[in-house]
């Protein structure tokens, strides 16, 4: 049976360090001290914990961290709040241009909309009706 932490079904076949990643907020490094805190081998399968592990888990989790639709909440907040007061980086997430100083020239396409594909040779294969 797939453990449920959160609102994520957890994936059965993977380690429990990897598994715990599909929940937003938790990356390999928090996943890896969440279970050297409760004593939890790394190494074992999602499918493999038993129910009080898996108890504590979920516990842990739900209590002590910010993760999933709260810490979505949150973020989208922050972002508000920038553009509310006017800062530079709330202009930036208005107008959908990169926010942390990246360059704009080449890299951000995807983000202004901006996609280019790629001059083939122009001439048109035989099969092709011209």
């Amino acid at each position: 049976m797939a453990i449920r932490i959160s609102g994520i079904n957890l994936p059965d076949k993977k380690r429990i360090v990897i598994a715990l990643t599909e929940i937003y907020g938790i990356g390999q490094s928090l996943s890896a001290k969440i279970l050297g805190e409760l004593k939890i081998d790394e190494n074992t399968k999602a499918n493999e914990l038993t129910s009080t592990e898996e108890n504590n888990l979920r516990g842990y989790i739900e209590d002590k961290l910010t993760v999933e639709g709260e810490l979505k909440r949150e973020v989208s907040f922050n972002i508000k709040h920038h553009q509310d007061v006017g800062t530079y980086r709330g202009t930036r997430h208005s107008k959908r241009l990169p926010v942390h100083g990246q360059r704009t020239k080449t890299n951000s396409r995807t983000v202004r909309g901006n996609i280019r594909k790629t001059a083939g040779s122009g001439r048109k294969s035989a099969s092709e009706k011209t």
